[in-house]
C-alpha cells in the first residue's frame, strides 16, 4: 500500500499529515496528487467521501509553498457550491499548512464585505469562494484574477444543479490561460464534460468508483408509505420518521434529515423538537451565522438530528454520521448517493433510510437504476390510529366541545333579571315596542334589518 511518504510531497506538509492522524492515502488521492504535483491538469471522479479535498489540497499548498502573494493577486481560486462547503475546504488548508507560512481568504456570502476586502488587499496565496461572492468582490474591482496559477472546481455537477456553470465559465475567462485547473465531480453530466473538454488541456482523468455509486459500508432501505388520507399524508409520514428513528434505538447516535423543499425542512424540524427529538433546520434561507451553529453544534455532538435540505448534501465531513434519513425521496436521482454519503465515511458503516409516498415511485425507480440495484423494502412501522371522523368530516379530537347551555323557564328568576332590549321593529300603542322581552336575535341580518321582516318572525312566533 502506498504512503503518503512515497508522494512527493512537502516535509512541512507530511509532518501536518502525520499530525492529523492520516498515514495512507485514499485512491482518489494517490491517483490525483502525483499529476497535480507536475503542474498536469486533473479530472477527478469519485463518490462523496473519498477525500477529494486532500486531493488538491495537499499538491497545492507543496507548490505554492515557493513564492510570495501580492496585493488583490491571489495565487490559486478553490471555487465551491455553498458557504458550507467553502469553510469545510478553509479548514483542511488550515490543518495541512499550519507548517508552511501561506495565507488564505474564504469569500462566502453572510460575512462583511469589509472583513473579506482587508484579507484580499493584503496578499492571499489560496483564495477559496464561491462563484456569486467571488464576482461581487470581482465587479467591485477589489480583487484580480490575473495572477491565478492553480485554480480548482470542486463539486462540480453540484455546480451544475445550483446553476452556476455560466458564472464558472466567465471566472474562467478571467485567469490566465496557463493555469493549472483541477476538476473534480461526482458525476459527469454532458455539460460537465463540456466543460472539462473547452478548458482542461490534455487532463490526468482519475476515475476511482463507478458514477454515482454507493458506498458498500451503508446499509440501505426504504418504507413505500401510503397515507390513510390526502389530508392527512403529511403528518403520518412525520410519524413514519418518528417510528423509524426510534426503531433505530442507541445505534442511531446522529442523523441527518433530508427533505426536499425549505418549507419542510422547517416543518419536520419543528415537528421533532415538538415531540421532544433534539433536532435543528439548516437550509439555504437561514442567517449564516445561525447555520455555522447549527453545524458546529452537529459535529461537536450538543445536537443530535440536523434536519437540511440538499445544500447539506455535498461536502460536509461530519465522518461519525451513524444515520441518514430521506424523509422526501430527492427528485435527481444523483442528489440520493449524495445524501447517503453523509454517513459510511472513512470505511465506517452507515445506515440510509427513505420514506417512498405513490408520488415518488418513479424517482424512486430512477435512483434504482442508477445505483443498479434494489433498496430493501422495509415493512411500514405501526402509526397510531386516526381519530374517528364525525358526521360534519372534522376529526372528533379536533371538534371542540360545547358547553350545554340551560334553556331559562318562564318567570325564573334570570329571566326577571335581565333588562328588556328596545326592538327595532315597528311601534305601536304611542311609540312602544311591540315586544319588550324579546331576548334573541335574527342571526346574519345585522342591525339594519328590515323592519317588515322582523315583524313577520314576530308574527309567526307569536302564533
Amino acid at each position: 500500500m502506498t504512503k503518503f511518504a512515497e508522494l512527493n510531497l512537502n516535509p512541512k506538509v507530511l509532518k501536518a499529515i502525520e499530525e492529523a492522524g492520516y498515514e495512507s492515502p485514499t485512491p482518489i488521492q494517490e491517483g490525483a496528487i502525483p499529476p497535480a504535483l507536475e503542474g498536469k491538469d486533473v479530472l477527478g471522479i469519485a463518490q462523496t467521501g473519498t477525500g477529494k479535498t486532500a486531493s488538491f489540497t495537499l499538491p497545492m499548498i507543496t507548490r505554492l509553498a515557493r513564492g510570495r502573494a501580492r496585493a488583490r493577486m491571489p495565487r490559486s481560486l478553490v471555487l465551491c457550491p455553498t458557504r458550507e462547503l467553502a469553510a469545510q475546504v478553509a479548514e483542511n488548508f488550515d490543518t495541512y499548512s499550519k507548517h508552511v507560512k501561506l495565507t488564505k481568504a474564504l469569500l462566502i456570502g453572510g460575512v462583511s464585505f469589509k472583513e473579506q476586502d482587508a484579507l484580499i488587499d493584503r496578499g492571499v496565496d489560496v483564495l477559496i469562494a464561491t462563484p456569486g461572492r467571488l464576482l461581487d468582490h470581482f465587479e467591485r474591482g477589489k480583487l484580480l484574477l490575473t495572477g491565478i496559477e492553480i485554480m480548482v472546481v470542486d463539486e462540480a455537477d453540484r455546480m451544475l444543479d445550483m446553476g452556476f456553470i455560466p458564472d464558472i465559465e466567465r471566472i474562467f475567462s478571467l485567469t490566465p490561460f496557463t493555469r493549472q485547473t483541477l476538476f473534480f465531480s461526482a458525476t459527469m453530466a454532458p455539460e460537465i464534460e463540456r466543460i472539462t473538454n473547452t478548458f482542461l488541456s490534455a487532463p490526468a482523468r482519475v476515475e476511482v468508483a463507478r458514477q454515482a455509486t454507493a458506498s458498500e459500508t451503508i446499509e440501505q432501505g426504504v418504507v413505500v408509505f401510503k397515507g390513510s388520507r390526502k389530508d392527512r399524508e403529511a403528518k403520518e409520514k412525520r410519524d413514519v420518521l418518528r417510528a423509524l428513528i426510534d426503531g433505530e434505538g442507541e445505534t442511531c447516535s446522529n442523523a441527518i434529515i433530508f427533505c426536499n423543499r425549505k418549507t419542510d425542512v422547517d416543518i419536520v424540524a419543528k415537528s421533532l423538537k415538538k415531540h421532544g427529538y433534539d433536532a435543528a433546520p439548516i437550509h439555504g434561507d437561514l442567517d449564516q451565522s445561525q447555520r455555522t451553529r447549527t453545524l458546529e453544534g452537529f459535529r461537536e455532538g450538543s445536537l443530535r438530528f440536523l434536519v437540511a435540505s440538499d445544500v447539506a448534501a455535498r461536502g460536509l465531513d461530519v465522518p461519525s454520521v451513524s444515520h441518514v434519513f430521506n424523509y422526501d425521496v430527492p427528485g435527481h436521482a444523483e442528489d440520493y448517493v449524495h445524501r447517503i454519503g453523509r454517513t459510511g465515511r472513512a470505511g465506517r458503516k452507515g445506515k440510509a433510510l427513505m420514506i417512498c409516498v405513490p408520488r415518488d415511485e418513479k424517482a424512486l425507480a430512477a435512483i434504482e437504476s442508477l445505483i443498479q440495484k434494489e433498496i430493501p423494502r422495509i415493512e411500514t412501522p405501526a402509526l397510531p390510529e386516526p381519530p374517528k371522523r364525525t358526521r360534519r368530516g372534522k376529526d372528533a379530537d379536533e371538534r371542540p366541545r360545547e358547553e350545554p347551555v340551560a334553556e331559562a323557564q318562564p318567570d325564573s328568576p334570570a329571566q326577571e333579571e335581565k333588562p328588556a332590549r328596545k326592538s327595532r321593529g315597528r311601534k305601536s300603542d304611542g311609540g312602544k315596542p311591540r315586544r319588550e322581552d324579546r331576548d334573541n336575535k335574527v342571526v346574519g341580518m345585522g342591525d339594519h334589518m328590515p323592519s317588515f321582516i322582523a315583524m313577520s318572525f314576530e308574527e309567526r312566533r307569536a302564533s
